[in-house]
């Protein structure tokens, strides 16, 4: 049944079922409750570079059959942000709960570029206590997998996931554990706009997620694509699109806005592989289903800024047997979001680290705001902040004197980029086009997001709006003190900060040995490592690491191999500890004990 008022996000409490061993919590969104396990199996389907250009959200430019009908078996929320305008920083806040621009993980990327800005590579570290989601859902007794993208911002930690990379499968879990999986989908990235145009062949894994002969055999970097001649056409090459009034209407234009389409159908088709994998196990009416994009469109204008354009993004989830099916939710909610609320479903308490809320939890207050940040991207760098209420964006530019478009080499392989020069060159843009390439910008933006979606007519100096132009304004100030955000600080001062002073990125150090009767403990000196360990028997390694929870017992023979790794800092070297020696250390101790 359908319900277009806003959902109230939930009341969370655990209970356990009389006559049954299993244990069930019970949400409440609005009047209507909402069943599920004490640790039901998540699932987030992520695809790259996508506004919300779907039927749900009102764009009929392409069926995505899959995707719709994890609309209307499910909730669409309608107001989602991601805290950046491109993938890594964005990618971060999901996987730490945090803002990026309070960990140093917001300039895009912290290892790319090196030789344009003189800096070295490094990390994001974030405060020593915080783990990564899929760590602490891997603590919860989750079985976690990840595949394939990562791009955090730092090196995650080997056992931060069961598995991490092209093979990884919720299939691979022991019986009855329940799972928390992240599948990437990237088709709908940038890159895909680029000419030649082409679906990249490693995306075509989905079709056979769990077959690691055939995945073996794709290429395996991103850049390969198909040929045009042998690429589905989803959509007729000739289609009527809605052109954004920023971006011109001519033939090429057209072409990327087919591809970016084209691009999204071949999306929906592998998400319906996928799920239809979760069907076939019998899980899809036992599994929260969470699909969204990593950020807002891949066209110029859209990506790497922070307008709506770049920030929104659209989210649907499907709770089990469809569960408010059909409903649409209004609340904001921030990428900073997804992880306390992940971790709630799971009955975890949300540590003090996190910056966001968990939007299910009737005990805390809808979110009055979002906030936004862009700085370096590749080769060039600017430095810009946001906040938006459900209505207005507030932009604050500390560059100036620096225009918006800035030239940036990988934005400009994109047909459409090239189109905008060129008209430019010409003198042939019109005013909301030739907008983006102001010599300089206002130190201070503000748009009705209402009436004016493409935030195209500034109302910072309008005198009606100075009272909401006050109210951001100390929001963001509020907000950036909170999040200790240092807008201004130079990256290489950033970098100073994160390595405390040091010339180089800081290593963590290595596993300490120490027995515990008949188990062994294992500990670093570095404060927040994790470590991760397996056991080499027969001169055989596991592929997957064993996170290190509680003293274990070992084997009598082979090796104990073991990282430490607190994130942000480099791993520590392998240590490799020999079973038989230590089995002999423990005999000779328990020898001589009965001696004495």
């Amino acid at each position: 049944m359908a319900n277009n008022s806003r959902i109230r996000a939930a009341l969370i409490s655990l209970f356990t079922m009389l006559g049954c061993c299993a244990q069930t919590q019970q949400i409440k969104v609005a009047e209507q409750p909402l069943q599920l396990d004490a640790k039901p199996n998540i699932l987030w389907l992520v695809v790259e570079d996508m506004s919300p250009i779907l039927a749900a959200y009102g764009d009929n430019t392409i069926a995505t059959p899959n995707i719709s009908q994890l609309a209307s078996q499910g909730v669409t929320y309608t107001n989602v942000y991601s805290t950046s305008g491109v993938c890594a920083p964005s990618r971060a806040a999901l996987a730490m709960g945090m803002y990026p621009s309070s960990f140093g993980a917001n300039h895009m990327r912290t290892t790319s570029n090196t030789e344009q800005t003189g800096l070295p590579k490094y990390e994001a570290v974030p405060p020593a206590s915080a783990k990564m989601l899929s760590q602490y859902m891997r603590e919860q007794g989750y079985y976690t997998t990840n595949n394939l993208k990562t791009d955090y911002q730092f090196k995650a930690p080997k056992a931060a996931w069961h598995e991490n990379g092209p093979y990884a499968h919720w299939r691979h879990r022991p019986a009855g554990q329940p799972f928390f999986a992240v599948v990437n989908f990237t088709t709908t990235h940038e890159s895909g706009l680029f000419e030649p145009y082409g679906f990249r062949k490693i995306e075509s894994r989905h079709y056979f997620s769990d077959d690691a002969e055939r995945i073996a055999k794709l290429p395996q970097h991103h850049s390969i694509k198909t040929k045009e001649s042998e690429t589905a056409v989803h959509l007729a090459k000739d289609s009527e699109f809605d052109i954004p009034p920023y971006l011109p209407d001519t033939p090429l234009v057209r072409r990327d806005m087919w591809k970016m389409y084209n691009n999204l159908a071949e999306t929906d088709r592998q998400i319906g592989a996928v799920l239809q994998q979760l069907k076939g196990d019998g899980l899809y009416d036992s599994t929260i289903i969470v699909f969204y994009a990593d950020h807002g469109g891949p066209l110029p204008r859209q990506k790497r800024l922070i307008y709506d354009s770049g920030l929104k993004v659209p989210m649907i989830i499907r709770y089990p047997q469809a569960q408010l099916a059909g409903s649409r939710d209004d609340q904001l909610i921030s990428f900073v979001d997804f992880a306390p609320t992940t971790m709630a479903l799971a009955g975890l308490a949300v540590p003090e680290h996190m910056q966001g809320i968990n939007f299910l939890s009737a005990q805390a207050s809808p979110r009055e705001y979002i906030h936004a940040a862009a700085d370096r991207f590749d080769e060039v760098t600017d430095v810009i902040r946001a906040v938006k209420d459900q209505r207005f964006k507030y932009i604050r530019n500390y560059r100036p004197e620096q225009g918006y478009y800035l030239p940036l080499a990988y934005r400009e392989r994109i047909p459409t980029m090239q189109e905008l020069l060129r008209l430019k060159a010409q003198g042939k843009l019109t005013p909301a086009q030739a907008q983006w390439f102001r010599q300089q910008k206002p130190v201070e933006e503000l748009f009705n997001t209402a009436t004016d979606r493409h935030e195209l007519n500034n109302l910072a100096d309008h005198p009606d709006y100075q009272d909401k132009l006050a109210e951001l304004r100390g929001e963001l100030n509020r907000w950036l003190n909170a999040i200790n955000d240092q807008p201004e600080l130079p990256e290489r001062a950033l970098i100073q900060q994160l390595w405390q002073d040091r010339d180089a990125q800081p290593v963590t150090a290595p596993a300490q040995l120490q027995r515990q009767g008949d188990k062994l403990h294992l500990s670093s000196a570095t404060d927040g490592a994790s470590i991760a360990y397996r056991f080499n028997v027969d001169g055989q390694s596991p592929a997957n690491w064993q996170l290190y929870q509680t003293p274990f017992k070992a084997p009598a023979s082979g090796q104990l191999q073991v990282i430490s790794h607190r994130i942000g800092y480099l791993e520590s070297d392998l240590v490799t500890f020999d079973l038989a020696t230590l089995q002999l250390a423990k005999a000779t101790h328990a020898l001589n004990t009965n001696k004495q």
